[in-house]
């Protein structure tokens, strides 16, 4: 996998660099493809609470094996394909007793290898093997952590990503995730090895506005533009923000102040923060 400059046969793609790598050409696995109606950044009673998004192409959602619940039975990697609802490839399964489904692949992850889902602990270790967090060794990169046990892959799913098992105690296991962040998780709960693929997605430049319209992201308009009644840094002569920090139109602060609840249940599993400190 690689970051390329294509030849500019046209001026959007004079910036273009694209990630080069080897995915399926063709149509995705129809049985496991599901609608996906978007909301357009609205809630359930029609308010925009993410701003900035609509239109785009239209998409169908795969349906990933988070759990991985086939325990001891292998599985062959039919192919690696592009997924539109995320930034990671994806890689279509194909088990022995002819079930398939989708996972997230991992780094160097390619068709024809051989994954399976373990409560063991395997002689050799294989990317793409699951895993409870108490039967992986220390220092070793994982990813799809879960939080809970049974509950689903939520933690480090994103390209490139990849995290740590620090310390086990007991039936308690310390991860660090990619923010820094030391969260204390149950034991039981289940990982793969093995980093999340497509590193280098942070790496590309789309080259035109117009790829952003295809991805769901409409144009951000500088709150310096606008005018004061439309937001509290508007109007002035030149680019003028009078002095005030970065908010939102209505005034939230926008770099540095903690949006995180302090009611939020799994506040008590955190032991050190993303900013270094520790929680008492």
């Amino acid at each position: 996998m690689a970051i390329v400059q294509v030849k500019p046969k046209t001026p959007s793609e004079r910036f273009h660099l694209k990630n080069v790598q080897a995915l399926w050409k063709g149509k995705a696995e129809s049985t496991l493809l599901e609608g996906d109606r978007r909301s357009c950044g609205r809630n359930c009673y029609g308010r925009i609470t993410s701003r900035r998004r609509g239109g785009g192409h239209r998409r169908s959602y795969r349906r990933i094996d988070f759990i991985r619940r086939k325990l001891g039975i292998e599985a062959k990697v039919a192919r690696i394909e592009y997924d539109p609802n995320r930034s990671a490839r994806i890689a279509l399964l194909h088990f022995i007793d002819g079930e398939k489904c989708y996972m997230l692949a991992p780094r160097d992850l390619k068709s024809g290898d051989k994954v399976v889902n373990l409560s063991e602990t395997p002689e050799d270790f294989h990317f793409g093997t699951s895993l409870p967090l108490h039967r992986i060794p220390l220092g070793v990169p994982i990813h799809c952590v879960e939080m809970e046990p049974n509950g689903g892959a939520k933690l480090v799913r994103s390209a490139g990503t990849a995290c740590h098992l620090v310390s086990l105690e007991g039936t308690k296991a310390s991860v660090k995730l990619p923010s820094g962040e030391i969260r204390l998780l149950d034991a039981r709960c289940r990982a793969t090895l093995g980093q999340v693929g497509n590193e280098d997605h942070n790496k590309r430049s789309l080259g035109k506005a117009g790829r952003n319209r295809w991805l769901n992201r409409r144009p951000r308009v500088r709150g310096v533009a606008m005018n004061p009644v439309d937001h509290p840094q508007g109007g002035g002569e030149g680019r003028s923000s009078g002095g005030g920090h970065p908010v939102s139109p209505w005034g939230q602060l926008a770099k540095g102040y903690p949006t995180r609840r302090k009611s939020k249940p799994s506040n008590s599993r955190i032991l050190v923060r993303r900013n270094g400190r520790h929680v008492k």
